[in-house]
C-alpha cells in the first residue's frame, strides 16, 4: 500500500486541532523538512512532500492526501536559555548569536539556542547568564524566511546575497 502523501501545512490556530486523526512529536530538526517518511505517534506512516522547506511548527497541522490531519508537536529538547543582566546586554548577545546565524528563540527576557558547548562558552565570555533546559523549540523565521536558507534575496543597495 502506498503511504498517503502530506503536501499542505495548517498553520496553528487556523484549524481545530481536535480535528486531527493522528499526531506527531517531532525536534527542531525533523520539524525542519521539505520531503521525509515519518511515522506518527499512533504509527500512521505518511510522507511529507512540501514545495520547499519548512519549519513547521507546534500547532501546526499536515493534510494528507486521503483528508486525515495530523498534529505536529514540537518535541522538548536540550536548549540553552540565554539571560543577561540589562536589556541592552541581552541586545548585544542577540546580535552576536545572529551574527552566526544560529536558530534562536526570542522572548523579552531570554533567548533560547540550541546547547552547544562554543556558543555556550562565547557567549559567557561576553558576560551571558546561560542555563541549559529542556524545553520544545520554535526559533523565530527570520526576516527572509521563506523557510528555507537556500535562496537569494536583493539587498537594499541592490546586490544579491545568498545563504
Amino acid at each position: 500500500m502506498t503511504e498517503p502523501l502530506a503536501r499542505k501545512v495548517l498553520p496553528a490556530g487556523s484549524w481545530p486541532a481536535t480535528d486531527a486523526a493522528e499526531r506527531i512529536t517531532l525536534d527542531y530538526e525533523g520539524r525542519h523538512r521539505r520531503r521525509f517518511r515519518y511515522v506518527a505517534d499512533g504509527g500512521t506512516a505518511f510522507v511529507l512532500d512540501l514545495a520547499q522547506t519548512t519549519l513547521l511548527h507546534d500547532g501546526d497541522g499536515v493534510k494528507l492526501d486521503d483528508g486525515r490531519i495530523v498534529l505536529i508537536k514540537a518535541a522538548p529538547e536540550s536548549l540553552v536559555a540565554v539571560t543577561a543582566c540589562s536589556a541592552e546586554a541581552l541586545l548585544k548577545l542577540a546580535w552576536h548569536i545572529g551574527n552566526r546565524h544560529l536558530p534562536a528563540q526570542i522572548s523579552a527576557d531570554r533567548i533560547l539556542i540550541r546547547d552547544d558547548a562554543v556558543i555556550v562558552d562565547m557567549l559567557r565570555g561576553l558576560g551571558a547568564h546561560v542555563e541549559k533546559i529542556t524545553a520544545p523549540f520554535t526559533p523565530e523565521r527570520g526576516a527572509y524566511a521563506h523557510d528555507s536558507n537556500t535562496h537569494p534575496f536583493v539587498l537594499a543597495s541592490g546586490a544579491t546575497h545568498g545563504h
